[in-house]
């Protein structure tokens, strides 16, 4: 079931539908406004003016910046894990048949 949630970029809200939990929705929401307040802020220092197109372009490059870097680590924990429990197992294996 679709629902409407509300998102507010740059003082202007703006409505979209999700077929996701509304929460989860809402979060996700919440989180790239977030990001886009952040560059915005971040931009306003150095006193660069920005289009807002070019504002949520930089927010969602940075966000998709993040995922790939937690993706590459969440990879990384899977192949250690995996190394050891074969590490493991060889062990287990070699006591086994040493009985």
């Amino acid at each position: 079931m679709e629902q409407n949630f509300t998102i507010k970029l740059f003082g202007f809200p703006y409505i979209f539908e999700s077929k996701k939990e509304i929460s989860k929705a809402k979060e996700i929401a919440d989180f790239l406004a977030k990001e886009v307040r952040r560059v915005e802020s971040q931009h306003s220092k150095k006193k660069i003016n920005l289009t807002k197109d070019v504002i949520l372009i930089s927010a969602a490059l940075n966000i998709i910046d993040e995922y790939f870097e937690l993706k590459k680590e969440h990879n990384d924990l899977l192949e250690d894990i995996s190394n050891k429990a074969l590490s493991i197992n060889r062990t287990l294996d070699k006591n086994i048949e040493t009985k």
